[in-house]
């Protein structure tokens, strides 16, 4: 018969965010006296990351690549002071923490394409505009006409669960109805992972969060203006630091897209920074 009967670890939580505080119990039962005791508790966050990729698709025959990583991002320890250095038989309880969830990973197993990668981190001056200027020609002449595309933010950082409130300014001079306005609120992923022969190798993923149409009356609008609002999902992941990540970087932009019926679009970006908690906007 051993001498550790059972050992239990209690924690009041199923699910912890990034930042949040993890204490509890760990509850020690012994069928005899225990000597020379050596308890402590871990708290271990990793990360994994694995994709396929085809090569050669362009010949005759294709070779799958595998790319693999994983990093440890918390490591926290707690090693209990045992009084007297032994402990008679029975129960015994060991209370513990706080010890905090820096960051919030999870398991990735999955195939990802690369469309476009926003440098995330990025704490631009405020009020934060965006502004674009595209030439639409028209297809019954060869003249072209200026239209104008404006978002601005009074903060380009956010907490999860906040409204985005942005403001739209459209000149247009091309004397051609707007058809309609789109807002999309991208999230955007670099993936980092190595080969079995150690070469590095990364790989860009671009989704769509959220969306949001403004249509607007018919007619030739020459000065639009266009306010809007996005309320943030409560549970999403923070904006990657300065300092990257060893497996992959998080980052966000907003998207305004004008439309034209049978012509191009005009489009501006925007970047949008989360953060456990937000940013006053500055006077």
């Amino acid at each position: 018969m051993t001498v550790v009967k059972s050992i239990e670890l209690v924690v009041p939580r199923d699910v912890y965010l990034a930042g949040s505080e993890v204490d509890g119990q760990v509850i020690l039962s012994l069928h005899s006296t225990l000597i020379n005791p050596l308890l402590d508790v871990q708290l271990i966050g990793r990360g994994y990351l694995e994709w396929m990729e085809e090569s050669d698709g362009n010949k005759d025959y294709s070779q799958a690549s595998s790319y693999i990583n994983r990093a440890d991002y918390v490591h926290r320890k707690k090693t209990f002071h045992i009084e007297g250095n032994w402990l008679d038989p029975g129960v015994h309880t060991f209370n513990f923490g706080p010890c905090c969830l820096t960051r919030n990973r999870t398991n990735l197993h999955q195939s990802v394409r690369s469309i476009c990668y926003f440098a995330p981190g990025l704490c631009l001056p405020y009020p934060l505009v965006v502004e674009v200027q595209k030439r639409l020609r028209n297809f019954c002449c060869f003249n072209s006409s200026p239209i104008t595309l404006r978002i601005s933010l009074c903060k380009n950082i956010f907490a999860p669960g906040d409204s985005i409130s942005f403001t739209t300014e459209i000149t247009n001079q091309t004397g051609k109805s707007i058809k309609k306005v789109v807002f999309i609120l991208h999230s955007v992923v670099l993936y980092k992972g190595y080969n079995l022969r150690a070469e590095r190798r990364t790989l860009e993923e671009r989704s769509d969060m959220m969306r949001l149409e403004s249509h607007l009356e018919a007619g030739s609008c020459v000065d639009t203006k266009i306010h809007s609002t996005l309320v943030l999902p409560k549970v999403m992941l923070v904006t990657s630091s300065c300092k990257s990540d060893d497996i992959m970087d998080i980052g966000y932009d907003l998207t305004g897209n004008v439309h034209f019926p049978c012509m191009s679009t005009v489009e501006a970006q925007i970047p949008i920074i989360i953060q456990n908690e937000a940013v006053e906007t500055k006077e």
